[in-house]
């Protein structure tokens, strides 16, 4: 059995339940001066270039949105609509019961533990109040490398930070983003979580033709260890 000195965990999907949309993002819309369908569109085809951190801070980012949705708020409701975002992705984002246990059993036996992430800046804001926040060594956030995954640079920078090699490393994700094959190509070993819950998960360029080891539920995470090397 592979010594795995860090566990790498993927966050929306993984450490939490299944995301989707809530009725919180309608608010978004409305400040904003738009439709929810057309804000949707173009949160949606824009993802990548959003969670990259292309179009710059918060404001600036929402700020390119209504240009894209076709409408000019003043920049008292653009503030708002950010205020309005952050609580509506905070409200969509539900930690997995075992996520906690999980994290701190890893922890116990002596294994690094990490996250990356392909996000917007929502989740590095509200991160810091979360429970897993203090069981996690390394956080890697997509709008602030400036790549989105498969790119290889989120996993390596996860390996660089913890001093370890990319062989040392397990990744656990839903498969988002082609994420699996994405850390596999890096030098990690990848496993995916197939939650039931996560039929409904909301998922940009899923990793479709992954074939590897298959998990449904976090805590089988216990099971790949070496307890030789972390008893």
């Amino acid at each position: 059995m592979p010594r795995y000195q860090a566990v790498l965990f993927d966050f929306f999907g993984t450490l939490t339940c299944c995301v989707q949309r809530g009725s919180a993002h309608r608010t978004i819309a409305e400040l904003l001066g738009c439709s929810a369908d057309t804000l949707v569109e173009v949160l949606d085809r824009s993802y990548y270039q959003r969670a990259s951190g292309r179009f710059g801070n918060a404001e600036a980012t929402l700020r390119w949105v209504c240009g894209q949705a076709g409408v000019d708020p003043s920049d008292e409701a653009v503030r708002a609509a950010v205020a309005s975002r952050h609580r509506a992705v905070r409200a969509d984002t539900r930690l997995r019961a075992e996520a906690v246990p999980v994290l701190a059993e890893l922890r116990g036996r002596g294994v690094r533990t990490g996250l990356i992430s392909d996000c917007t800046h929502e989740l590095p804001a509200f991160l810091p109040q979360l429970a897993v926040a203090p069981l996690l060594d390394v956080r890697v956030f997509s709008v602030q490398v400036g790549r989105c995954k498969p790119d290889a640079a989120l996993y390596l920078d996860a390996c660089h930070r913890l001093d370890l090699a990319p062989t040392d490393c397990l990744y656990v994700g839903d498969g988002g983003s082609q994420e699996l094959t994405g850390a596999e190509r890096a030098g990690l070993t990848a496993v995916r979580l197939a939650a039931p819950d996560l039929s409904g998960h909301m998922v940009f360029n899923a990793d479709h033709g992954w074939d590897g080891r298959v998990l449904t539920s976090l805590t089988e995470v216990l099971d790949l260890l070496d307890p030789i090397t972390v008893g």
